[in-house]
């Protein structure tokens, strides 16, 4: 849910085609079949409702501390990447609620990365909207370091957007379950990182707090709006 878009290699890769449940089931464990199967409502709207070029493929390879859920971006078209072998620590975020919040949660982490799927689409990936200027690295870093620092703010923001994007979906399709959800992932945000760092997304969190807050014709609508309400730090 929270890493950089990055291009990816499709040979180490099988593509779930037509429907996330496309592959057959032999090739596929339990793990995969549950995340598949809790992403697939994100994954049809993104398909049926919104027309966006969204593949699903799953690694076959083992993956150890990568991201369960992440996405890339291979000509022209997204790819939301499943990664759960050999990555025992892959389920633990989801597992540790109750029953009854997985599969929201776990259409929250993939509507996060539509919102990176829809903000790279649209070729402002990385960019500050219109209006808006970011901040300029400290003088006191070095060259090196000041890139790096320049690169952290541009992650966070784009992690913003994305976190914005998954509790729109969250306001849009479980509304009863929009306090609890915020709430878990405001603590995983907390556990993730420091203050300003990559991931550390919570100013823009508070700004949801509610989900009057993400109030949109759309729901890339409301996230757009409460994001560029948090641009100002």
């Amino acid at each position: 849910m929270s890493v950089v878009l990055r291009r990816l290699s499709l040979a180490l890769s099988f593509a779930v085609a037509a429907c996330p449940l496309a592959a057959p089931a032999a090739e596929l464990t339990a793990p995969e079949m549950r995340w598949l199967q809790g992403i697939a409502p994100v994954v049809q709207h993104a398909r049926q409702q919104l027309g966006l070029p969204l593949d699903v493929i799953v690694q076959p390879q083992d993956a150890p501390g990568a991201a369960p859920l992440a996405l890339g971006f291979v000509d022209g078209r997204c790819k939301l990447v499943l990664s759960m072998r050999g990555n025992a620590e892959a389920e633990r975020p989801v597992e540790s609620l109750p029953p009854e919040l997985r599969g929201p949660a776990l259409e929250l982490m993939a509507a996060h990365e539509l919102g990176h799927c829809r903000r790279y689409l649209d070729g402002a990936w990385h960019g500050m909207p219109a209006g808006f200027v970011a901040a300029a690295a400290p003088a006191r870093l070095s060259p090196e370091l000041q890139q790096a620092w320049l690169d952290m703010r541009t992650t966070r923001r784009e992690e913003a957007y994305g976190d914005l994007v998954g509790l729109a979906w969250t306001r849009e399709r479980h509304a009863s379950l929009y306090g609890p959800l915020h709430a878990w992932l405001v603590q995983q945000r907390e556990a993730e990182g420091l203050p300003g760092s990559h991931h550390d997304t919570l100013a823009w969190l508070r700004l949801a707090a509610t989900p009057a807050a993400l109030a949109g014709s759309s729901l890339f609508d409301g996230a757009e709006r409460v994001w560029r309400q948090g641009l100002g730090d």
